[in-house]
C-alpha cells in the first residue's frame, strides 16, 4: 500500500528543519509513543546501539547549554525538548536478547572498529527513524551536530558506555521562524541506476 499524499507531505514533502519554536509542550507520552515507532526500525543484526536522552526540564537545559554551538543555543533552549541521539559502545553484550538465532556477539567482541562503525551507522539510523516518527505523530524536528559531545557525555552519559551521536529539537515549530528550503539535488545529481 502506498501512502497518502497526504502522509508523504507531512513526513517528506512538506516536512521542514524548524529552528523556532511555540511554547506548547510535548507530552511523555508522545515521547513514548514515539519510542515504540523508533525501536520498530530495523538495525544489523538488530543491534539498536541507538540510546535517547529526551532534555525537557529547565535543569536539563541547563546542563545542556554548555556543550551547545553559539549558533545553535537559542533555538536548543526554546524547544519543548532536545533529544540527544546517543549510541552504546557496549550494545553487542545485548546481542543474545536481541539477535537470539546466532552468536552476533561474537562478531564484535574485541574488534573496536567494529563496534565503532556499527555503533555509529546504526545509532544514526535510529535517530533519522526518531525524525520521521516524529513528524507522523505531529512534531516538528530540528537535527543538528553543533555542539560539544565531551561536554555532552560528561553531562548525560558519565559512567556509562554512551557517547553522543547528535541532538534533535522537538516540539511544535513556529512556521513563522521557517527559513527557505534550501535547494536539493535531482535524481541524476544524487543518483544513478545501473
Amino acid at each position: 500500500m502506498i501512502l497518502s499524499d497526504q502522509a508523504l507531505d507531512q513526513l517528506f514533502r512538506e516536512a521542514r528543519t524548524h529552528n523556532g519554536w511555540q511554547e506548547k509542550p510535548v507530552d511523555d507520552a508522545v515521547l513514548e509513543q514515539l519510542m515504540k515507532l523508533v525501536l520498530l526500525g530495523p538495525t544489523s543484526a538488530n543491534s539498536s546501539p541507538g540510546r535517547f536522552v529526551f532534555v525537557k526540564t529547565p535543569e536539563g537545559k541547563e546542563k545542556l547549554r554548555p556543550a551547545l554551538a553559539p549558533g545553535n543555543l537559542e533555538k536548543t533552549m526554546a524547544a519543548p525538548v532536545t533529544a540527544i541521539v546517543g549510541m552504546d559502545m557496549a550494545f553487542y553484550e545485548h546481542l543474545p536478547k536481541l539477535f537470539p538465532h546466532a552468536d552476533a556477539r561474537s562478531w564484535f567482541a574485541g574488534n573496536d572498529k567494529l563496534i565503532a562503525d556499527t555503533a555509529f551507522r546504526n545509532s544514526t539510523l535510529q535517530g533519522g527513524y526518531l525524525i520521521l516518527a516524529a513528524r507522523a505523530l505531529g512534531l516538528d524536528t530540528g537535527a543538528m551536530s553543533g555542539f560539544d559531545a565531551a561536554k555532552v557525555d560528561e553531562a548525560f552519559f558519565a559512567g556509562t558506555t554512551v557517547k553522543s551521536n547528535f541532538l534533535i529539537n522537538l516540539g511544535y515549530g513556529d512556521p513563522a521562524k521557517l527559513l527557505p528550503r534550501s535547494p536539493r539535488f535531482t535524481f541524476d545529481e544524487a543518483a544513478r541506476i545501473v
